[in-house]
């Protein structure tokens, strides 16, 4: 199944699946979501990656924490 952004809080909370593989699934997602901006995007597209993204970090920190505070000071920094 692909799983896309609108399912990243329904990834963090599986079960069945090890902590490596939500973080995967979580990055994956993310990684998408940047490889379809370009330079047609508008400020409103851009914004709302980044919150996304905002979003997925969150969740990784819920899960590793060391990796998701990573990730968000990175994004803060940009």
């Amino acid at each position: 199944m692909a799983y896309s952004y609108k399912d990243i809080e329904k990834i963090s909370s599986l079960k069945t699946w090890t902590d490596k593989q939500k973080l995967d699934e979580l990055l994956w997602i993310d990684c998408n979501l940047y490889a379809n901006l370009g330079i047609d995007s508008t400020k409103t597209e851009v914004s709302l990656v980044a919150a996304t993204s905002k979003k997925i970090y969150k969740l990784i920190k819920k899960i590793d924490e060391p990796m998701g505070n990573l990730f968000l000071n990175a994004l803060e920094n940009k």
